[in-house]
């Protein structure tokens, strides 16, 4: 097992792919590197994030979900629990590989797909779309195309949650690449509108629904 810190390891993987001019092929460099025992996934937890396990206290989730960027699979795997059929995608095989060996037998649809080119089924297709930290993990020029990628597979009706890191300015280093107030406001588009944006502490949490 590795002894170098996550972070360091996520960034330098990174710095490969994007000297490349691949900003999301760094995620299989470093799927692949933790099967193989070489690497920690920063942002496996163990766990669903806290702050949509608060969000989601009280809902009825019931209906389609979509979760951007499964990563470990914990988020995909509560919002299934809770009712929603979920259908869950990362631009990793590896990732896919790994989710599928932890949770074998599970109701989540997980397939894999790239952000930046998502299928065009996707699209408004989802009751409740779930944005975790993805966007995040891009440099910021191409967090415009990512977030319109992410509005746009909100259904009629439909809800879109994103938890995401807090950038006072511009970051300028990564990964990652927090975002700014106005980054979160630019989610709401394509019929989005904002229902509750919070910042807790170092957190985004931000609602917005297609009417």
């Amino acid at each position: 097992m590795t002894t170098e810190d996550p972070d360091e390891a996520a960034r330098r993987l990174a710095a490969v792919s994007l000297a490349a001019d691949d900003p999301t092929g760094w995620f299989e460099r470093l799927y692949a590197a933790a099967a193989d025992g070489a690497a920690v996934v920063p942002w496996d937890r163990g766990a669903p994030h806290p702050l949509l396990v608060d969000w989601a206290e009280g809902r009825d989730l019931a209906g389609s979900a979509l979760v951007v960027g499964f990563g470990p699979g914990f988020d995909a795997e509560f919002l299934a629990a809770r009712g929603a059929t979920t259908t869950a995608f990362d631009v990793s095989p590896s990732a896919l590989t790994a989710v599928r060996g932890r949770f074998p037998g599970s109701p989540v649809d997980y397939r894999t797909a790239d952000l930046l080119a998502p299928p065009q089924e996707l699209r408004h297709a989802f009751g409740l779309v779930l944005e975790v930290m993805t966007v995040q993990s891009m440099p910021p020029q191409f967090h415009p195309p990512a977030t319109a990628s992410v509005a746009g597979f909100v259904a009629p009706g439909g809800t879109l949650l994103v938890i995401t890191m807090v950038a006072d300015t511009p970051p300028e280093d990564g990964p990652p690449w927090p975002l700014t107030r106005a980054e979160i406001d630019a989610f709401g588009q394509d019929g989005l509108t904002p229902v509750a944006v919070e910042r807790l502490e170092n957190r985004w949490r931000a609602e917005f629904r297609r009417d």
